[in-house]
């Protein structure tokens, strides 16, 4: 998510798909219409929020406080060894200032595309208003707007892309983005202790960890059965949270589980948290990053609020000593996270396929 050099990538002019929408297409334009094998499955029934795990981060605590390894640290384990996700509640962030942040960026994304266009994502970069990870004129394009910001350290920002308007983004996208940062130190440390490591060594190993926003928009479309919101993939973050907006009342958000696109269910003022490429080769394969992607609703409009927190740059990133034996050898080579940031973006999303990068060939 960080910024990068630009690439010597020429891309056509992208089609703006609030601007498709309006214009109310009798046909979806080629550039969005998959191939069959991509196209999403739309009847399968969202997974109840039973079958999905949900952490309460209140009970962790209460979990670390009584020292003793708690049914919630036991829960925790297995949602991050058997799903890669889960939905996190009783999170310690203010209600209120989720709705701030939905607020903002809904009213963004409402901005005549003129107002939009003055922060434009650059080809090769993944800052700003458009696309990300487009590269070639013959390339599928995702059914959403995005806009993206880095956030921490502060040399990675871009101050032209943060927008004027509307009034109180910046500041809201700031005070949201500290109380994030810190659910993901906190979640980190129990993480750790779920491993059996003790509860700082990531806050340790990270250094001043990367961390940047993204807000995916996806108007309706008048045939969700051919696109897609975004693409498959994996994150290349240690862990991503995802604020799904509370009046999209649709399902997007689809997870790779068994060979099966399962659909989550949103809970009320819940986070999803998953576990991005980074912990699975800290945890050599022991906890795995997961594949998903969204889809679209033929008449009804989503908002997502995505962070990314990762290791500072310079971090040299292999498998933790403590998790490689005879029984489970080292799967991943060593590389820093500034080269696997750099592989990452300038490639276009093929569900695990960055991982790629990283793995010891056998």
């Amino acid at each position: 998510m960080a910024p990068v050099p630009s690439f010597p990538i020429k891309v056509g002019q992208i089609d703006d798909v609030q601007e498709l929408r309006k214009a109310k297409p009798t046909t979806i334009p080629a550039r969005f219409v998959r191939d069959m094998t991509e196209r999403p499955i739309l009847n399968t029934a969202p997974s109840s929020p039973d079958d999905f795990p949900i952490i309460d981060f209140s009970r962790l605590i209460k979990d670390n406080r009584d020292e003793y390894c708690g049914s919630e640290i036991l829960q925790l384990a297995r949602a991050c060894e058997q799903w890669g996700f889960f939905q996190v509640i009783n999170h310690g962030i203010d209600l209120s200032l989720l709705e701030k942040i939905e607020e903002v960026a809904s009213d963004f994304f409402m901005l005549p595309l003129e107002e939009k266009q003055k922060y434009p994502m650059a080809p090769g970069t993944v800052q700003g208003y458009g696309q990300a990870f487009v590269f070639s004129e013959d390339q599928k394009l995702d059914w959403c707007n995005m806009f993206a910001l880095g956030i921490e350290p502060h040399f990675i920002r871009n101050p032209k892309l943060w927008p004027l308007k509307p009034p109180k983004f910046s500041e809201t996208v700031e005070e949201y983005s500290r109380e994030v940062r810190k659910l993901c130190q906190n979640l980190l440390k129990y993480i750790a202790m779920t491993l059996g490591l003790k509860a700082d060594i990531f806050e340790e190993m990270f250094g001043v960890a990367v961390q940047a926003i993204r807000m995916n928009y996806y108007p309706p479309c008048s045939r969700p059965d051919l696109v897609l919101g975004l693409s498959p993939h994996s994150d290349g973050s240690a862990l991503t949270v995802l604020q799904q907006g509370k009046g999209s009342s649709s399902v997007g958000l689809q997870i790779l589980k068994d060979n099966k696109w399962v659909p989550v269910q949103p809970v009320p003022n819940a986070l999803v948290i998953n576990i991005g490429d980074t912990l699975e080769v800290l945890t050599n394969g022991k906890y795995k990053s997961v594949e998903h992607r969204a889809v679209t609703h033929k008449e009804k409009d989503r908002l997502s609020i995505v962070t990314f927190y990762a290791p500072s740059y310079d971090i040299e990133l292999g498998p933790m000593p403590e998790l490689v034996d005879e029984n489970n050898p080292c799967k991943y080579r060593r590389y820093t996270h500034g080269e696997y940031n750099k592989h990452y973006v300038t490639n276009k999303l093929q569900g695990k396929k960055t991982l790629e990068f990283a793995k010891i060939k056998s």
